[in-house]
């Protein structure tokens, strides 16, 4: 009689069985080369090196790789090689088996994908960097050399969010930010708009679980209204489509949760006030393959005479895709109802490009059609520069990449007629750098339209725009604050460093010219009395303060080394003091957290044990985490903090799960917006019901009044989220009040 093991083992390889069949269907319907017998060799040497491992949900390890190489087939469109390393692409990490015993079973192409997804151990940052960026940037190392590495880790990703439900709270946030920073983006930037919608649902999903919810809800509620709105809208089109002769099929396309939220956090709206949440899709196969472009333009005059367009809502994708690689002729109708409505027209081949990304832009290219591999290059060339310009701290590097991943593109023209395909809102500095680093650093000015602008006017499409040099380089740090590409970023920060390496050296021979005259020790601890001294962050600042000019050595400097002046040590380390101190109490350190275990924010702990981030203002009842830093204090953060993003991309190990645990004691202090119509007595009404009906204080106010429309800010001392929901409520019964939202 079979034991209760033996059974679970023989089903546990049943179900493997049949999801390695699935995977083997699914590539043999593609139209790639059926290499089925190195696939089933890679399946088998995963299985047996995996043997006996399980996932956090409980099942057998072996079904993440085949999810994941099922992904890379089915939803991505890749081939045998793809398939075989996603088979292997957690083997060398997680077993003995070394990057050379997959060179020698499976050769060189799939050993060095493998190494490219692999995890590393050591530091191009250095020893206390951190790891998630020094991952990131190998994979981007190896991604520049093979596009499929990076592929098949988004595959790899994309599995591990719909499983994130069977990990802790705090790996959760982790995951799902580093996804929403880096991931998203990047499938976004290769194409995959399917996948980059599903990795920013599932995100926000796990950061704002309630707020998804609602929304789901929400979208669900409208939904046979936006049946009938689909229906009528759609009925015209499909009659006139029908009579040019098209076969075509169209769908609607609902604006996913996150966008919904992200909107509405943006402009501090309703989800009531989003009017956009319906698009209409139309994908048709041309009657000429060469035509196409002409024929989405023939489909959109068809539609001029149905409907009205939007005059400035056109987009032209088709004749100038955008740098992924999209092709689509975007327009905007009004709808019989009065409402905007955005048509998107597609062939099917473009929608296919859209859907899958670069694997169709491949397929095509294989096919001896044209594709436009050279915005992609031009991108990765790109990351090479920043790769080959190494960046000193990782956080600037994970920003420095991720700047223009979610850009949308400009055109601009040279001089003679070339087009530049640029982010948007970027400036004639990052055109210039662009085009080539020397023009960068020699900029001081263009010609936009024949009209002279300095270099951080902002370009617009169309734009035709002349760079303006000098004969000697004059880059500045305050270029930082205005420029918008990774690239100009890049160069900026590197001509930066070698400039500060100039002064630094000036600056050493002042200072030890300095030390020399005054007969004062050159030794370590006099060099840190200066820094300190005057409120600079190291030794290098010093010196490039010295070299500069900014600082000049003398009677101060020489009192403060001979010790003839008393300095506090507060002063001494006040330009990098650490928030330690609330209300008078020491805010305690935390040896050793157990970072499994939820932290809990009383009314009792909140002042004394966790610091509350500046950056955001959590209040009890948003969506909160803990971030454990270097000090071992705990600061609290809003999960959906800018601040927080970095830190779950770069210090995820260091992210705690917490949750609030008041009962209205404390009070905070929270911005809300309110516009309306300024008419007689309309403060006083604000006013009363704050004070009088809510019992809530209003700590100060800002408002401003222009042509009959009123402006205000309102700083009111509430408990929690609840009684922001509540003031908003009872506020919008304000018959003058049009617009009300908290900000920060």
């Amino acid at each position: 009689m079979e034991s209760e093991g033996e059974k679970r083992t023989m089903h546990e390889d049943a179900v493997i069985n049949a999801a390695f069949q699935e995977l083997l269907d699914i590539y043999l319907a593609s139209q790639h080369r059926k290499k089925v017998e190195l696939i089933t060799k890679a399946f088998n040497f995963a299985r047996q090196a995996h043997k006996g491992v399980r996932r956090h949900s409980g099942e057998p390890y072996i079904m993440h790789p085949l999810e994941v190489a099922r992904i890379v087939c089915k939803e991505i469109g890749l081939g045998s090689t793809s398939i075989c390393a996603a088979l292997l692409h957690d083997v060398v990490e997680d077993t003995d088996y070394t990057v050379e015993d997959i060179r020698n079973l499976f050769g060189d192409k799939i050993a060095e994908i493998v190494n490219g997804l692999t995890k590393i151990s050591g530091g191009v940052f250095g020893a206390h960097a951190s790891a998630q960026a020094e991952n990131f940037k190998k994979l981007l190392l190896t991604m520049s050399e093979d596009i499929r590495v990076i592929l098949i880790k988004i595959a790899d990703r994309l599995h591990n969010m719909r499983t994130l439900e069977f990990m802790q709270e705090n790996k959760q946030y982790k995951i799902a930010g580093e996804t929403l920073y880096i991931y998203a983006p990047i499938a976004y930037r290769l194409g995959l708009s399917r996948i980059k919608t599903e990795l920013e649902n599932l995100s926000f999903k796990y950061e704002h679980p309630e707020e998804y919810a609602s929304i789901e809800k929400k979208i669900e509620k409208t939904q046979q209204e936006r049946d009938i709105l689909y229906e009528e809208f759609t009925r015209p089109i499909c009659e006139q489509l029908d009579a040019m002769g098209y076969k075509y099929h169209i769908i609607g396309r609902v604006k996913s949760p996150y966008s919904i939220w992200n909107k509405m956090q943006k402009k501090h709206v309703a989800f009531e006030d989003i009017y956009d949440i319906l698009a209409v899709r139309i994908i048709f196969e041309p009657k000429e393959e060469e035509n196409e472009n002409n024929e989405c333009f023939n489909i959109y005059i068809a539609l001029t005479k149905l409907y009205n367009a939007h005059p400035d809502r056109l987009r032209d994708w088709v004749n100038k895709p955008r740098t992924n690689g999209y092709k689509a002729l975007h327009a905007t109708f009004m709808s019989q109802r009065g409402e905007w409505i955005e048509v998107q027209i597609r062939s099917e081949k473009m929608n296919e490009v859209a859907e899958r990304g670069i694997a169709a832009h491949w397929k095509y290219k294989d096919q001896g059609e044209e594709s436009n591999d050279t915005q992609l290059d031009n991108w990765l060339h790109t990351i090479k520069e920043i790769l080959d310009d190494p960046q000193p701290n990782a956080l600037d590097f994970l920003d420095t990449i991720k700047l223009n991943l979610y850009a949308t593109e400009i055109f601009v023209f040279t001089p003679k007629g070339e087009i530049k395909t640029m982010p948007q809102n970027c400036t004639a500095l990052d055109l210039a750098y662009s085009i080539h680093t020397f023009l960068g650093n020699h900029c001081i000015g263009a010609k936009v339209n024949h009209r002279l602008v300095p270099i951080n006017h902002l370009l617009q499409s169309g734009d035709q725009v002349e760079i303006l040099t000098s004969n000697a380089p004059r880059v500045e740090e305050g270029w930082l604050s205005f420029v918008t590409t990774a690239k100009a970023r890049s160069k900026i920060q590197a001509a930066i460093r070698r400039q500060n390496r100039l002064l630094q050296n000036e600056g050493e021979s002042k200072l030890s010219q300095f030390l020399e005259q005054e007969g004062l020790s050159n030794y370590t601890g006099n060099i840190e009395k200066l820094w300190k001294l005057h409120k600079l962050k190291d030794r290098e600042e010093l010196l490039t303060a010295i070299g500069k000019g900014s600082v000049i050595l003398g009677n101060d400097d020489k009192d403060a080394l001979l010790g003839n002046k008393k300095f506090s040590l507060q002063s001494l380390f006040s330009f990098n003091r650490d928030k330690k101190k609330e209300e008078g109490n020491e805010i305690e350190c935390y040896e050793n957290l157990d970072k499994k275990v939820p932290v809990n924010l009383t009314d009792e702990n909140l002042k004394k044990s966790f610091i509350i981030a500046d950056c955001c203002h959590p209040i009890p009842g948003d969506d909160i985490l803990g971030y454990y830093d270097e000090n071992k204090h705990i600061v609290i953060h809003k999960r959906s903090c800018p601040v927080a993003d970095t830190i779950k991309s770069s210090h995820g190990d260091r992210i705690l799960a917490a949750k609030w645990e008041t009962h209205k004691q404390l009070y905070f202090v929270v911005p809300i917006k309110i516009t309306g119509i300024d008419d007689m007595g309309v403060l006083h009404e604000i006013t009363t019901i704050i004070y009088q009906q809510l019992n809530a204080n209003i700590q100060k106010m800002h408002i401003e009044s222009d042509n009959g429309i009123f402006e205000g800010t309102f700083w009111i001392n509430v408990h929690d989220v609840e009684d922001v929901r509540n003031i908003c409520n009872n506020l919008k019964k304000i018959k003058n009040i049009k617009t009300i939202a908290r900000i920060g």
